[in-house]
């Protein structure tokens, strides 16, 4: 028997859809169900590797988290990556499919519902439940022809829909009643209730709030839901999240700076830090400057790296790299921020935009020919420190150099991984993960004598998704949930 599906949409980006599937994923999982996540088409260049060999969106690689399971290519068969002048890469089950601009995908969205239908069909009959998350909002009906990401799944699955909206950006009333306002009466149809989320405050003086957005839509209200202040422990799937306000760290004994540029990609591999005490993890926007008084500098993914360069230089950050490196600071580069490191990118095939040849930072003798050859596999080692790691990689193109010579790492099948410089002052790796394996991130407090890591990060993830479903049981109506799904 298929299983019985309800799906989650938002009136607008980054209302909790995500956590809410997440936290309901853990909660129904905790009751002893098979639930598996879904999302037809997500836009993130946050991305994981999956069981099966693909990727899909970070979002949805900690929902399967919080529902137990091992992430699928299936659990998000759209997944779009923004890149450069040519719009964004199209991954469809895991593989790359291509690439198009905004209008060009409009017409293509058609081609790729099969892929999405096939993919919902495959968990529907290898769970108890699956929880579909949105995309953007349910009233973009400026969208809606041949829509794949909300009501457009919806319809053509037949799949009850809870819409969710965020008080705390404020107009959550007129963002509820809107939508109904807006949509069709056979996609409003479709709505069985909607929940208000990120709540502060008094309840009870919002319940008439509740009362009247009931009243004016014709809609039950499922749940008020209060702020869940530690989903900041959590992978964030929109790099909306890294300029959120984030607690001061009195006792801080080691400075990271990190530049967040235009396309920066996997931006997880920093939570594991930001959630030492002892690091002080500062993020910096082109135009400002990196602290002086760092002690590392920390160069993050990049969907796009020749662009992201450019921006880097543009904003003044290779100056202060450069006299970063100047005072004996280290610099540290992941995937895209390794190839920034190098001599040169080279681009022959176009693969970010028109081909093209760049100059590099040119703090590590090495230089990156881009390719449409795309690795994604999991990974472990050790280090040249000694510390195990086990993570994973995702990326495009190939580092050669003098300072490959000296490897960053060892893979577990003996091969060498990344390059240090001479001096050992610049590391470049494509590891993701890195600072989420515990030895890996105590080996590097223990660099900087930083001290000793708080907590396994593992543990503090699964702890805060089993707080979250405790969260949302005590202000959700989870068997009204069970009822409405179908």
């Amino acid at each position: 028997m298929a299983a019985c599906a309800l799906m989650f949409q938002g009136t607008g980006s980054d209302v909790g859809k995500s956590l809410i599937v997440a936290g309901l994923a853990r909660a129904f999982a905790q009751r002893g169900l098979k639930v598996l996540p879904f999302k037809p088409q997500n836009m993130s260049n946050n991305a994981a590797v999956t069981a099966d060999g693909g990727e899909i969106g970070r979002a949805q690689a900690l929902q399967a988290r919080a529902a137990r399971v091992a992430p699928s290519v299936h659990f998000n068969p759209v997944l779009l990556k923004p890149q450069s002048e040519i719009g964004a890469q199209i991954v469809v089950q895991g593989r790359v499919f291509g690439s198009a601009k905004a209008a060009a995908y409009q017409h293509l969205k058609r081609d790729l519902l099969p892929f999405v239908l096939d993919s919902f069909a495959r968990l529907r009959e290898d769970a108890d439940m699956v929880l579909v998350e949105g995309a953007g909002s349910a009233a973009e009906v400026n969208l809606r022809d041949n829509d794949i990401a909300n009501m457009g799944f919806a319809r053509a699955a037949d799949v009850p829909v809870v819409l969710v909206g965020d008080i705390d950006r404020g107009g959550v009333i007129a963002s509820l009643v809107g939508s109904k306002a807006v949509i069709a009466p056979d996609d409003a149809s479709l709505i069985a209730g909607f929940i208000v989320n990120k709540f502060r405050g008094d309840a009870a003086l919002f319940a008439d709030g509740m009362a009247r957005i009931a009243a004016l839509t014709g809609w039950p209200a499922l749940g008020l839901v209060p702020f869940f202040p530690d989903a900041r422990l959590l992978p964030a799937e929109d790099a909306l999240a890294l300029d959120a306000e984030r607690p001061a760290k009195a006792n801080a004994r080691l400075r990271v700076a990190v530049p967040i540029l235009p396309h920066i990609a996997n931006f997880d591999d920093l939570d594991p830090l930001d959630a030492e005490p002892a690091v002080d993890l500062v993020r910096l926007r082109p135009g400002a400057a990196l602290p002086g008084d760092a002690d590392l500098i920390l160069l993050p993914g990049s969907k796009a790296t020749i662009a992201d360069l450019a921006a880097l230089r543009a904003g003044g950050f290779h100056i202060d790299i450069a006299a970063h490196r100047r005072r004996g600071g280290m610099v540290l580069g992941l995937c895209g921020g390794y190839q920034m490191l190098g001599r040169s990118v080279a681009d022959p095939a176009g693969i970010e935009g028109p081909p093209a040849t760049v100059e590099g930072l040119g703090l590590l003798d090495v230089a990156t020919t881009l390719s449409d050859d795309k690795r994604l596999e999991p990974i472990a080692g050790t280090t040249s420190d000694g510390a195990p790691f086990s993570g994973y990689e995702m990326h495009m193109g190939v580092t050669e150099g003098k300072d490959c010579a000296r490897p960053f790492a060892r893979l577990a099948d003996g091969s060498p991984e990344g390059a240090v410089s001479a001096d050992g002052r610049v590391i470049g790796t494509y590891i993701h993960g890195l600072f989420a394996d515990d030895r890996q991130r105590a080996a590097w407090l223990a660099r900087f004598a930083a001290g000793p890591v708080k907590a396994a990060y593992d543990d503090t993830v699964e702890r805060t998704l089993d707080a979250l479903a405790a969260h949302l049981a005590a202000h959700v109506d989870l068997e009204r949930l069970l009822k409405l799904a179908r």
